[in-house]
């Protein structure tokens, strides 16, 4: 009788240290996986990421928040786990996150009258030349584009898309491969040249008459984050101000190596620019990389811009052999003055 009332404590207290140890090492699980969020989350909050190497892990902001909702549902349904204050930290932290997330995923319902004239718009970072030109040709017949924006394109790929049947169906253009970016358009361009702005090289511009109004294009490439955090923060800043220049009707296409939780793009679309995904409710296109082995595209970094005097009606993306980015295809209401 006595081992017997000895030997139980002795079990009782194997369990409650068993679960005592569990308990420490989940949640020492659960904090080493909220360490990014959080961390990331800071980052967006301050601004961070303007010039400084934490913009190459900005662009995973949206994954991290999908963590920390799984986190909290193993917080929440795990008993040895659960207590007051580890509830509601990871709640608040999934709260901030998912609250910076939602205004993209909301589409902004803007009233577009009947009758408004269209521009069909797409944008494609082609590699260096690598994508395959008469892909780049089916995509503008097939989506029966009005401007094509291409960057990196470098001479060599101007004379292969002409030679596959570019130049008949847009033979108004605005080229400059030696700097990067050009601009193909069916309808007649004016005003064609580059920007003087701060960047890291002049981006392509140009003017179209939409209906009554006259839209300003800008094809942009902007350096990158990896490369050089400082010289891309200085790209973005000098976009924003050219932004605030260039009027309501404004349309900013291209591979802007940033997503819309980078301090420097959400300054930009503070510059008075509306990003077409985003307006949509479409806040989590995926542009890039393409072409990798097991990896779908992660990250937004081509992205179809415009201002005021412009509503988006459509958009979407399209993977083109030879590239690792997907192009992006836009249809833009022009609204009346």
């Amino acid at each position: 009788m006595t081992g017997t009332v000895t030997g139980a404590p002795r079990a009782a207290d194997r369990r409650r240290t068993g679960s005592r140890r569990v308990r420490r090492w989940g949640l020492l699980g659960c904090g080493l996986a909220l360490a990014a969020p959080a961390a990331l989350l800071l980052v967006r909050l301050t601004g961070l990421d303007a010039g400084t190497p934490l913009a190459v892990p900005m662009v995973l902001f949206p994954y991290s928040a999908v963590l920390s909702v799984l986190v909290l549902g193993v917080v929440v349904a795990v008993p040895a786990l659960r207590s007051r204050w580890t509830v509601a930290f990871v709640a608040v932290l999934v709260v901030v996150q998912v609250g910076a997330l939602v205004p993209r995923f909301v589409p902004a319902g803007r009233h577009v009258p009947s009758g408004s004239a269209e521009l069909r718009v797409a944008t494609l970072n082609t590699d260096v030349g690598g994508a395959d030109p008469r892909a780049v040709v089916e995509l503008v017949r097939a989506e029966r584009i009005d401007v094509l924006a291409l960057e990196q394109l470098p001479p060599g790929g101007v004379a292969a898309l002409d030679k596959a049947g570019l130049g008949a169906l847009m033979p108004y253009q605005e080229l400059h491969p030696e700097y990067d970016s050009s601009i193909y358009s069916r309808r007649p361009l004016s005003h064609g040249g580059t920007t003087d702005a701060d960047t890291t090289w002049p981006q392509t511009t140009a003017e179209i008459s939409v209906g009554a109004r006259t839209v300003k294009l800008v094809a942009v490439h902007t350096y990158y984050p990896l490369g050089d955090a400082e010289r891309w923060t200085r790209d973005m800043t000098a976009l924003a101000s050219l932004a605030r220049r260039s009027g309501s009707a404004a349309v900013f296409l291209g591979d802007f190596n940033a997503s819309l939780d980078h301090t420097p793009m959400r300054r930009l679309l503070a510059a008075g620019l509306t990003d077409t995904h985003a307006e949509l409710g479409q806040g989590w296109a995926r542009t890039w990389p393409v072409g990798l082995p097991l990896l779908p595209p992660m990250v937004q970094l081509d992205h179809v811009l415009h201002g005021s005097g412009l509503a988006a009606v459509s958009v979407g993306e399209r993977t083109l052999p030879g590239t690792d980015h997907r192009a992006v295809v836009a249809v833009l209401a022009v609204l009346p003055t």
